[in-house]
């Protein structure tokens, strides 16, 4: 955790959102909106996923955008890989930061990246040991998002144990982040605090612990807020709610990062992310995809009166 805050937030709107997003987003602009959010004050962004261009053109220009990420002081640069083939690739852009992602259900992951939890996690370790050996990736933190940790829309509720025993193994395999993900909306804050708290006993001591909420059926961030509860002070999230799970039908996304800075900061706990210079943010993403719609309460009613942030960037 950085001296003078409270909550650590994670920007995803530039993988998690845009990857479902069949327009493609300038490369120009995804750079505009990185430096823009970065002046915010937001920590750490993450800025592409390294897959196949032939899967997801909208990453054509990965190694681009990590280039000139890398260059924004004081941003931690992270990106998403599936397998080891992408790790290799990532690891030659210097990128600080990868997240690698499994699914809790079988099925969801058979769906997700064509193969089973089994074979994700040996591949992790193939990766982790492709990055001990790599000089360039010497610093290269490892994180892993175990999704559909509280439910999956193939195969339903997930039993928490598994979603435990997941964590466990890759705590085993040399993960520095889990994140316990709701990718497709399921949980409820009841659920939430009972296996966040279960997680933060088990293996918050040497890993750190982020959570990752959909807010598909509107909970999410009454999840976060059961989740700040069980000591879970990392959180995913995407600027004006941007993206969503193809395996959620109906899905409005991911939960929305000016809505979580408003209720963090109300709570009086320091993000670090200035929430005003935040809102002007959106419309980067507006006029580069004038047919998506953004979400978020916040943008749409503005402060109460008398509401101050803690967080404010010169």
């Amino acid at each position: 955790m950085r001296t003078g805050v409270d909550v650590e937030v994670r920007e995803v709107g530039l993988r998690d959102g845009l990857q479902s997003v069949s327009t493609f987003f300038p490369s120009a602009e995804k750079i505009a909106w990185i430096r823009a959010e970065a002046a915010c004050g937001m920590p750490e962004i993450e800025v592409c996923s390294f897959v196949p261009p032939k899967l997801i053109p909208q990453f054509t220009d990965a190694v681009e955008i990590v280039a000139a990420a890398l260059e924004i002081p004081n941003l931690s640069v992270s990106a998403l890989t599936p397998n080891l083939k992408g790790a290799l690739r990532a690891f030659e852009t210097g990128v600080h930061k990868l997240n690698y992602v499994t699914s809790v259900s079988e099925s969801h992951n058979q769906s997700n990246v064509r193969r089973s939890t089994d074979e994700s996690v040996e591949d992790f370790r193939r990766i982790v040991e492709a990055r001990d050996q790599h000089a360039q990736a010497a610093n290269t933190r490892l994180g892993v998002g175990l999704s559909t940790a509280w439910g999956c829309s193939i195969e339903g509720a997930v039993d928490p144990d598994a979603t435990m025993r997941l964590a466990g193994r890759f705590a085993e395999a040399g993960a520095d982040e889990l994140a316990i993900c709701d990718t497709v909306g399921y949980a409820n804050p009841t659920e939430v605090k009972a296996l966040l708290s279960r997680v933060v006993k088990e293996y918050g001591d040497g890993v750190d612990i982020a959570a990752h909420f959909h807010d598909t059926r509107g909970l999410g961030l009454a999840n976060v807020y059961a989740s700040l509860e069980a000591e879970v002070f990392r959180y995913d999230a995407t600027l004006g709610g941007l993206g969503g799970c193809p395996y959620a039908p109906n899905a409005t996304g991911n939960i929305v990062m000016d809505d979580l800075i408003f209720l963090l900061e109300g709570a009086g706990l320091r993000t670090g992310v200035d929430l005003d210079k935040l809102i002007a943010v959106r419309e980067i993403i507006s006029r580069n995809l004038p047919n998506e719609a953004l979400h978020g309460m916040y943008a749409l009613a503005g402060a109460p009166k008398g509401f101050q942030s803690t967080s404010q960037v010169a």
